[in-house]
Formats: C-alpha cells, sequence, structure tokens
C-alpha cells in the first residue's frame, strides 16, 4: 500500500514539473509522449528575400509572391519571386519610426480575406499626432497588379506611444475581425487600465474599424475599452489563430518569463509594472485582484526575447505540423511548441537547422509545406527565409 501512495506521489510531483522543465529548457525537447511517434523532419532553409533592413512581417499573396514590411524604412514591398520591388504611393514619410527606442515603425502586416480580389491589406505602424505620437491600425488597397497603394484610411488610432518602446503591434483576421496585439508603450499603469489601449489584445471589425460585438466591455462608456479583448499584456508582438479557432499570443518578458498565452475573452493576464514602470514584477501577477490567466509557456530567467510567431501547419512537416513555432530575438533561434488538444504544453523542439541567421523577428506559415522567418539584424543584412520540411 505505502509503494502504491509512494508512486502515486512521484507521478503527480512529474505531472506538476513537467510543464516548468519544459519553460526553463525550451532549447532541450521533452520525451516523446506515450504513443507519440510522428517523424522529425530535418528543415532545409533557403535564404529567399536578402537585402532588407528588419523585416518585421510578411504575407504570401499567391503565385510565389509576398507582401513585406520594414520597420525602420517603413517601406512595404513586394516579392514577385524573382526581385524586390517597392510598393508605390505608400506614403512611409506619415509612418513614424523611433529613434530613441527603435521599436516602432511600420510593423504587424495582415491581408484580407478577400485580397485575391479586393486587394486590401492592413497594416499596424507608428502616426503622428498634433502634440506627438501614436501607434494605429491602417487599410490600405493595392492596384491588381500589386504595384502601388490606390487608397488607405485609418480604422483605429490612439494606440499609446511614447519613446516608441513597446510599441507592439501584430495582426491577425479571423472571419470579418481583426485581432491586434499592442505594447504597454513602457507606461506602468497602461497595462492593468482598460481605458488604454496599450497592453491589451484588442478586438475590431476590417470593414469599419467598429469594436466587435463579442468584446467583454462593448457596452462600456469609455470608447477604448471597447475594444479590449484581453488586458495585464507587457508587449504582444505576435498573435495567431489555431486550427480549432482559439487565439494565442506571444510575448515579450522582462528579464524573465516570455510567454505563450491562449487568449480567452476578457481575461487579465497579470502584468502591471507600478509604480512607475517597475520591471522587477512578475509577468504574470497572481496577487492582483480578481483571476489572471497563467502562460502556457514561459521562458524562465533568461529570457529569450520572443517577438511574433504563428502556427506551422502541413502533412509534409511531421512532428512540427499543428505547432506554434515562436521567433526570438536574442536567443537567435526559433521555438515549436506541441500544444496538446486542450491547449497544454507537450513538447518542445529549437531546430538547428534555425540557430545560424542571428536574430530571428517572426514565423509566417506559408502555402504548402513551407514556412517563411524573418531575421532582425539590421545594417541591410536582413533576409526572409524559406524553411520546408525534408521528405
Amino acid at each position: 500500500m505505502r509503494r502504491i501512495v509512494l508512486l502515486t506521489l512521484v507521478t503527480l510531483v512529474s505531472a506538476l514539473l513537467a510543464p516548468a522543465a519544459l519553460a526553463q529548457a525550451p532549447d532541450r525537447p521533452a520525451a516523446p509522449q506515450h504513443g507519440e511517434r510522428v517523424a522529425v523532419p530535418a528543415l532545409r532553409v533557403t535564404r529567399l528575400v536578402t537585402g532588407l533592413d528588419h523585416p518585421w512581417d510578411v504575407r504570401p499573396v499567391g503565385d510565389g509572391r509576398l507582401l513585406i514590411t520594414e520597420r525602420s524604412r517603413a517601406r512595404l514591398s513586394l516579392w514577385t519571386g524573382q526581385h524586390r520591388r517597392t510598393i508605390r504611393d505608400f506614403p512611409s514619410d506619415k509612418v513614424w519610426v523611433s529613434t530613441d527606442s527603435p521599436e516602432t515603425g511600420l510593423m504587424g502586416l495582415e491581408t484580407d480575406a478577400g485580397f485575391a480580389t479586393n486587394h486590401r491589406i492592413y497594416t499596424c505602424q507608428g502616426g503622428f499626432t498634433r502634440s506627438g505620437h501614436q501607434v494605429r491600425i491602417m487599410t490600405w488597397t493595392l492596384d491588381p497588379a500589386l504595384t502601388r497603394i490606390t487608397s488607405g484610411r485609418q480604422l483605429l488610432g490612439g494606440l499609446p506611444a511614447t519613446s516608441g518602446r513597446h510599441g507592439g503591434c501584430r495582426i491577425v483576421q479571423v472571419g470579418p475581425r481583426l485581432y491586434v496585439g499592442t505594447g504597454d508603450a513602457a507606461t506602468g499603469t497602461n497595462p492593468e487600465d482598460l481605458t488604454s489601449l496599450g497592453g491589451k489584445t484588442l478586438c475590431l471589425l476590417a470593414a469599419t474599424g467598429a469594436p466587435c460585438r463579442s468584446n467583454p466591455f462593448i457596452d462600456a462608456t469609455n470608447r477604448n475599452q471597447r475594444y479590449v479583448q484581453t488586458y495585464g499584456h507587457r508587449n504582444v508582438q505576435g498573435i495567431d489563430v489555431r486550427g480549432d479557432g482559439t487565439l494565442w499570443s506571444v510575448e515579450q518578458g522582462t528579464y524573465r518569463d516570455d510567454e505563450v498565452n491562449r487568449l480567452v475573452n476578457g481575461a487579465d493576464y497579470g502584468y502591471n509594472p507600478v509604480p512607475g514602470y517597475n520591471e522587477s514584477v512578475p509577468m504574470t501577477d497572481m496577487s492582483l485582484p480578481g483571476r489572471q490567466r497563467r502562460a502556457v509557456w514561459s521562458s524562465g530567467d533568461p529570457t529569450l526575447a520572443t517577438s511574433g510567431g504563428g502556427f506551422v501547419r502541413g502533412s509534409g512537416w511531421g512532428w512540427y505540423n499543428g505547432t506554434f513555432a515562436v521567433a526570438a530575438l536574442k536567443a537567435e533561434r526559433a521555438v515549436f511548441l506541441k500544444l496538446s488538444s486542450t491547449g497544454a504544453l507537450r513538447n518542445v523542439r529549437t531546430p538547428a537547422e534555425l540557430r545560424r541567421f542571428g536574430r530571428l523577428r517572426t514565423v509566417v506559415d506559408g502555402p504548402g509545406d513551407v514556412a517563411y522567418v524573418t531575421t532582425d539584424n539590421g545594417d541591410g543584412q536582413d533576409v526572409i527565409l524559406a524553411v520546408r520540411p525534408t521528405p
């Protein structure tokens, strides 16, 4: 009887410690789950687009073409499959590019679900106000040949900006909605302040920019609060939707605890760096009033400086199929998270093939068995990598 109790206790302790071990050692894959026999393919990596400077986001638009944003150059480009071409009439001079803290400029990019016929895209970018700066969500229409911008307008403005630090900002479309991950602008009160658009994930309608009716505070009297989907974030630089419809985000930590979170409508993710901007507080402070939601994955101490990420899909990916791939800047790697059907962390891999290109900004799924990875090394030396599993 004692032996049975002891074995039970050991099993329980092991189960509790397993997620922590995965978080603290993200570059060491955990043992395969019972019954898991899926092959782990080697990855073939090619330099597809070169000569870029801080490419922040990329979207495939058919026939091997890619749309690309570059943060500091505030440049929107098309990769034709053979060469890069600047999109004409994109107003780069209207994009605020921070210099004191070079984190804000032309950032997140999303193509409309009907892009093949309407040629509509969305960007998250720095902007100017009468007295300073902001981050805003824009929509643009391109001509059918994808050579120039024909029209553009603001969907949502007023996302906070100070020095440019913690400007976010990533966009994903799900049906008629746009979900946007924002940064806290390095202002301590923003993440938990429901009247600030900073340190949040937001939901707005792609067609009009109005707040989504499903938002938890849609009936609030404050305009900003009506856009809030989740709060208590530091700097959300990645957001994507899983095949089951659940939303996931990547958040950059302080000196510890980069996070991957499953986003739940109305949830508080517990970052509250006050008084001032106190970065010694936990990324998820469970002592705050109300309920906070813990991260599914955390880097521990030190951080990897995670940035963007997305789900990788395709039967040819083998073990990687359905994983959430997270790019890391400081740690110069990509972390692939295997999640269970209920959203629990099962396993982690950091393939050696992606550890020789310097700082990585984001991972974007492409058509078929290809993913695109952007580097973030600067000085015009950046590239977009095409990553494919080997047969």
